[in-house]
């Protein structure tokens, strides 16, 4: 995705919460804060935006975010159960109405045949609950981060314009 078109995409979301006088906090592993700062380059994303977390580490995923290290143990860093739990831990703790979080393999390296580079899950939490979804992106490490903020952000303005099931 261009920047360009990436700005466009965290503009619209800025605008439809604002509209929809709601709030966001991020809990973000493998993207190191892409989400927080796409939204933030977008002035009046003040407004909406209250912050969240860099969860490289496990410890600090079960520290911050509250995802239980039980959790971690079965399924791993990269995986649905952990980032619905990130996503409704940091809801949660920062008070917000939506949060989004992610964990992947941006590469290059840490891959493995069950989990390959590229292998990214996105989780959603909003007023409804929590869900998450699986992606594999193609491309080098920047185009792993690059694709899992515009896909994290389409998720996001598509559940507060009511186009995602829950």
């Amino acid at each position: 995705m261009k920047a360009k078109d990436l700005f466009s995409l965290s503009t619209a979301v800025v605008k439809s919460l604002l509209g929809a006088k709601m709030t966001l906090s991020v809990a973000e592993s493998c993207t190191g804060g892409l989400i927080g700062k796409s939204i933030t380059d977008i002035s009046g994303s003040s407004s909406v935006f209250y912050g969240g977390f860099l969860l490289y580490s496990n410890e600090a995923k079960v520290s911050l975010a509250g995802v239980s290290p039980d959790t971690l143990e079965a399924h791993g860093a990269v995986s649905e159960e952990t980032v619905k739990e990130m996503a409704g831990g940091t809801k949660e703790k920062c008070g917000t109405e939506f949060a989004l979080a992610v964990s992947g393999i941006a590469g290059p390296g840490g891959g493995t045949a069950e989990k390959p580079v590229g292998t990214v899950w996105i989780g959603l939490a909003s007023p409804e609950g929590t869900f998450a979804r699986k992606f594999l992106f193609e491309g080098d490490r920047d185009r792993v981060r690059e694709a899992t903020v515009e896909e994290a952000l389409t998720m996001l303005i598509n559940k507060i314009e009511n186009k995602l099931p829950q």
